[in-house]
């Protein structure tokens, strides 16, 4: 497994969370503002010092989601239209896609 700062109130070594604690909830995601991939957006709302940032839309390309299960990173553009992880096939949480406005712009 590749290694990754992932913050949090995290509840396993899959990025699960006290929030998010699901079977498919293996999905940490990246702030523009800060390096941690945080379980989730509340995560970062009590664990930060900071108001989280998202990604601007002309950023696509950044990694800022990691697969839980592998830590395999994904870039924003190839996460949106994802299903599941594109390299261990742990598949994630079609629920995240209401969150997405959260994380990027």
């Amino acid at each position: 497994m590749a290694q990754v700062e992932l913050g949090g109130r995290l509840v396993d070594d899959q990025s699960r969370c006290a929030h998010y604690a699901g079977p498919l909830d293996v999905v940490a995601l990246r702030f523009a503002c800060c390096p941690p991939y945080w379980g989730c957006h509340l995560c970062h709302a009590e664990c930060a010092d900071h108001p989280a940032v998202v990604w601007p839309a002309d950023d696509r390309q950044a990694h800022a989601v990691v697969c839980g299960v592998c830590r395999h990173t994904l870039s924003v553009e190839d996460y949106v239209v994802a299903d599941g992880c594109p390299h261990c096939a742990a598949p994630f949480n079609p629920g995240c896609r209401l969150h997405h406005h959260l994380y990027f712009a």
